[in-house]
């Protein structure tokens, strides 16, 4: 029973379904409304039309009374034979009344010579009103004053009762007519409804669909939407999602075979040093402490990678917390250029640092020194014997912007969208000499979009590099 409930809301709950009672609903609230007008302005119509004609009569009739002089008592066939006539035309009575509220004429013959006492009859001798209208259920009765003409005094009044029924009849069949035709109406509605309904809701489906099938891991799904604008923003949406998706599964199946290579490689030579060492037996001293040597190079290499690694995740933007500070731009810099210096000095490489103004901005000064390090390292490294790194530092009233140039070996144009991706190196054999792991520009990405920052890089092949990196005073969290 429960389940069953579950079941009744969440069809409820439905698009489709709600969609399908909203449109219903709009539809046929609006029909009902017609129908009620409709039926009601046509009965009122009916009446009103009836007693325009019947008072049109009572005039003539009240002309013909005065006319006779039959208020007076004098009798007249006339006026008997046309109250007559109107009161079987439309299957009512007609009554006349003098001032003295003497019934002079009744078409039934039953009331005459007697007193009519009636509110509507006294208000005509009194009052202005050209008519009383009255609702008796099956009849409707209407009281009109006989007025004199020459002296414009009421002298007599006309009571005319008249049968609504054959009204009521024709009414009923209106009703039922128009009842025919609005249920058209309300199938067609429905139909139109349940078909908006499923045009709007089958293209979500398919997304919904879709999501099922990535879910599952089929990354090769193309979303086709048609029709609506917001539809085919959705199907592009969904595609580039899913391009997103599909690089993101690509990278991560390319970064976990670079990270396995990466570490194969050294675990491989430690191994070949080792069977070499247990197979030869009674080896020099010095041959032992050679490959000993080039052992504790290869761990020492593969503690660099996994150092890197560490920072990797660390500097992911899910990840990573940030220890904000205001910090001197300046010291920092002037911090790692003296941290360089011996290692550029070993290649007679000049390190300058260009300051243009004191510079103090909100970042991590623990992933900014490491972004700042890993390129102008990189410049050092890539550089020629006798070469240059200039660092330049300058600020605006939004951002500081730090310029890292050199006199390197460059990177070719074609390869320069790839320098930030993980264990990409333009040059693998000297990277290997220089002790590169392919991280270090990958890391200082991260680093820099965590700040909110953005860097750019020119290069041209022998002829050097330029980072530019624009950072905001004000850490954006």
């Amino acid at each position: 029973m429960k389940s069953t409930w579950s079941n009744l809301l969440y069809n409820l709950r439905s698009m489709r379904v709600q969609v399908f009672g909203i449109l219903l609903c709009v539809g046929l609230i609006p029909i009902i409304f017609l129908f009620s007008v409709i039926t009601n302005t046509y009965d009122t119509q009916m009446v009103s039309q009836r007693t325009d004609e019947l008072q049109s009569y009572g005039t003539v009739v009240s002309n013909l009374v005065v006319s006779t002089g039959y208020l007076s008592g004098h009798g007249s066939s006339e006026v008997d034979s046309e109250t007559e006539e109107i009161a079987n035309i439309y299957q009512g009575r007609i009554i006349i009344v003098d001032k003295d509220l003497r019934i002079l004429r009744d078409t039934y013959g039953l009331e005459e010579n007697k007193t009519l006492i009636s509110t509507e009859v006294v208000k005509c001798f009194g009052g202005s009103e050209k008519k009383y209208v009255n609702d008796l259920g099956e009849y409707m009765q209407l009281t009109m004053p006989i007025a004199d003409p020459q002296s414009n005094e009421v002298c007599g009044v006309i009571v005319i009762s008249y049968s609504v029924k054959n009204l009521e009849y024709i009414s009923r069949e209106v009703s039922r007519r128009v009842l025919f035709l609005l249920l058209g109406i309300a199938l067609i509605i429905i139909i139109v409804s349940f078909t908006c309904s499923l045009i709007l809701t089958t293209p979500l489906k398919k997304v919904s669909d879709s999501i099922k099938d990535i879910s599952k891991g089929n990354m090769d799904i193309k979303l086709d939407l048609h029709g609506y604008s917001e539809l085919v923003k959705i199907s592009e949406s969904f595609n580039q999602m899913t391009d997103v998706i599909r690089k993101q599964e690509n990278s991560r199946q390319e970064f976990v075979s670079n990270v396995s290579h990466e570490l194969k490689t050294p675990l491989a030579s430690m191994k070949v040093l080792s069977d070499s060492l247990l197979m030869q037996e009674g080896m020099p001293e010095e041959i032992y402490r050679e490959f000993l040597g080039d052992i504790t190079t290869e761990i020492e290499r593969m503690t660099q990678i996994i150092n890197d690694l560490l920072s990797m995740v660390k500097l992911d933007k899910n990840n990573a917390v940030m220890q904000v500070t205001n910090i001197s731009i300046n010291g920092l810099l002037e911090q790692l250029l003296k941290r360089l210096r011996p290692i550029a000095a070993k290649r007679n490489i000049e390190l300058v640092f260009e300051s243009y103004r004191p510079v103090t901005a909100d970042v991590d000064e623990v992933k900014i020194s490491i972004a700042l390090n890993n390129i102008i390292e990189n410049a050092v490294k890539y550089n020629y014997d006798d070469g240059w790194v200039r660092v330049t530092l300058n600020a605006d009233h939004k951002f500081f912007f730090v310029t890292i140039q050199d006199s390197g070996v460059g990177i070719p144009e074609d390869l320069q969208d790839s320098v930030f991706e993980r264990f990409y190196r333009v040059d693998k054999a000297r990277s290997r000499e220089t002790g590169g792991t392919g991280l270090g520009l990958a890391i200082t990405r991260n680093a820099i979009l965590l700040h909110r920052g953005s860097i750019k890089l020119y290069s041209k092949e022998k002829e050097g590099t330029t980072f530019t990196i624009r950072i905001p005073l004000n850490y954006i969290p």
